[in-house]
């Protein structure tokens, strides 16, 4: 007698989530913030390249987060502060949803980090301007916006291990594979 339900695999328990665009920008920024981080003080042209590609890198996330697939999209999760207060809360008792794509707090970290490194290349951009150039508060607001990412960076990652324990999965994992477990009836897509 042959079985009716379909085989169960590791290809069948999960869901396509991050598409290879998310992927790819996703460790090219994180790269080039770091190459541009260690370059600092040492390396000037390295330094103002990374932050060139990081200026490419924001504008195609902009771009593919208007037109991109459906969880690289802003509409699927850039909340209402209201929703992302409520979820932080949520986390705070430890009964946040699972959510497939981003979830509220992850969402406005894509929205923080993205403004964040758009000032900061903004910053660092104007410092090499005739104008500005040497000016020691645009080198100082400039330094000050990079530790501010980092800061946010730091943040990212502590968001990432704490849902990835609670809701046990992956999501470095989930970032280079494209892939997470299947929802269940619980979690929010």
């Amino acid at each position: 007698m042959k079985s009716t339900t379909a085989p169960t695999t590791p290809q069948a328990a999960t869901v396509k989530v991050w598409d290879p665009l998310v992927r790819v920008f996703h460790w090219s920024l994180v790269l080039s913030f770091a190459i541009a981080w260690i370059s600092a003080d040492e390396w000037q042209d390295l330094h103002e390249t990374c932050g060139y590609v990081v200026v490419g890198l924001v504008l195609f996330r902009l771009f593919w987060g208007l037109v991109g697939s459906r969880y690289a999209r802003f509409a699927q999760f850039v909340r209402h502060p209201r929703t992302v207060v409520g979820y932080l809360h949520d986390i705070r008792h430890a009964r946040e949803a699972r959510h497939i794509g981003h979830n509220p707090a992850g969402g406005m970290m894509v929205i923080a980090l993205l403004i964040g490194l758009s000032t900061l290349t903004f910053s660092g951009w104007l410092g090499t301007t005739d104008r500005f150039w040497g000016v020691e508060w645009v080198e100082e607001l400039h330094e000050l916006i990079g530790n501010l990412v980092l800061l946010l960076v730091g943040l990212h990652l502590a968001g990432v291990v704490l849902a990835s324990l609670r809701h046990r999965e992956s999501l470095v994992k989930a970032m280079l594979t494209g892939r997470k477990r299947a929802p269940l009836p619980q979690d929010i897509d």
